[in-house]
This record gives structure tokens, C-alpha cells and sequence, in this order.
């Protein structure tokens, strides 16, 4: 990997608010890239030596140390440099599970410029989330995902070492989304927030067909 400062923006919240969803669906717009820490972890050989500390970590709701986080994502990243699935000249990367505490932030300042934090900040009580992940999890074969005492251990940790995060970057690129509405209705808030920044990546007029991306997920909430 090169010295090369990478523009990204960081999805934020607490587990069960929506940021997989908002990362996946802001990936199929051209010129963000979606890096889903979440993902990696979950593509390691489960019989690797690297698979088996993140596995029993991730089964205790822990978090995976910082040395180790941060080195299978910096492999995994620069192999989508090289394998060019991830254009780091031309796209803003759309950070998902990390930087998970401020140490994260520290050690990744080198590496990323974050130019927007968007934080999904729901209302809603912590046992109805909850119950929401272990619907998924239930749906999307995530066994990690279907213990409450697993998921209540996640909240915990998020309020002593994650959400510090918030603190840590300038309150001038820390924006407050409403994650209630349906997913297409989220990601116009989103977009009127990160869309300066891939603007600032590729130009200003660059069209990055928001509208078809839009226009798709509305479509799949309605044939739903």
C-alpha cells in the first residue's frame, strides 16, 4: 500500500441500526466503495490461525484486538488495490466496523482522510433492537447474532469503547442521521451528506446515478 491518504467515510452507530444496509446500498453507487470489517472477518479460513482467534473472539461478543483488526483489514484492503476491486484514486471508501475504538482511529490516521462520520442515532429502545438482530441472524445464518446475552455484551462494549469515536474526529464532519423510514428513505439522508465528498473525489460533475440505485431499492420495498 502506498502513503497515499485514502478519502473515506465512516458509518456509524450502534449494532442493529442499519449501517450493513446503508453500506451495501451506498456501494452500488459509482465511486464508493463499501469495506465491511463484519465481512472480512467472516471471509477468513475459519481453520486458519487468523479464523480461529477472530471466530472465538466474535462468539463472545468481544471485540478482536486492535493489532489483529487492523492488520487482516490493511491485507484485505491492499489486495483490492492490487486485484484493482478497489480504485483508491477514484473512489471514497465507506468504512463498516472500523475504527471500532479510538486507538482504531489512531493507528488508521495514516492510511485514511475520514471526511464524513455518519452517525445513525436511533430513538428506539436497546431489547426491540435486540430482538431485530436475532430476526436477522436468524435469516442470514449468523449464529454469533442470535444470543441476546452475546448482543447485550456488543451494546455494552459500544457505549465504553466504541462511541468515544464520535469524540475523537471534528464535531465539523460528525453528521446525525435519523435511521427510522425505510432503507431508500435513510439513504437520501445519507447522500445529501457524502455526495460533496465523492464530488470532491471525481469532480464536480460527476454523475454517480443516485437515481437508479434509488429507484431499485424502492422497487424491491415494494414488491415486498
Amino acid at each position: 500500500m502506498s502513503n497515499q491518504l485514502h478519502p473515506a467515510v465512516l458509518l456509524f452507530g450502534t449494532p442493529g441500526v442499519g449501517k450493513g444496509t446503508q453500506g451495501k446500498l451506498l456501494g452500488k453507487i459509482v465511486g464508493f466503495f463499501h469495506v465491511s470489517t463484519g465481512d472480512i472477518f467472516r471471509g477468513l479460513d475459519p481453520n486458519s490461525e487468523e479464523g480461529k482467534e477472530v471466530n472465538e473472539v466474535i462468539s463472545r461478543g468481544e471485540l478482536v484486538s486492535n493489532e489483529l483488526t487492523v492488520k487482516i483489514w490493511k491485507t484485505w484492503l491492499d489486495a483490492q488495490i492490487e486485484g484493482a476491486t478497489f480504485s483508491p484514486d477514484s473512489e471514497v471508501m465507506l468504512l463498516d466496523g472500523i475504527p471500532r475504538n479510538v486507538v482504531q482511529c489512531e493507528k488508521l490516521s495514516s492510511i485514511i482522510d475520514v471526511q464524513r462520520v455518519i452517525h445513525l442515532c436511533s430513538a428506539d429502545e436497546e431489547e426491540p433492537i435486540i430482538e431485530r438482530i436475532k430476526h436477522r441472524a436468524m435469516i442470514d445464518g449468523r449464529p454469533d447474532d442470535a444470543d441476546s446475552n452475546i448482543i447485550r455484551r456488543r451494546f455494552e462494549i459500544y457505549r465504553q469503547q466504541t462511541s468515544p469515536v464520535l469524540d475523537y474526529y471534528s464535531d465539523d464532519i460528525v453528521h446525525q442521521i435519523d435511521p427510522m423510514g425505510t432503507p431508500a428513505e435513510v439513504l437520501k439522508r445519507i447522500l445529501e451528506r457524502v455526495i460533496p465528498v465523492l464530488q470532491a473525489v471525481r469532480g464536480r460533475d460527476f454523475d454517480p446515478h443516485i437515481e437508479d440505485v434509488l429507484q431499485e431499492e424502492q422497487g424491491q420495498e415494494g414488491a415486498a
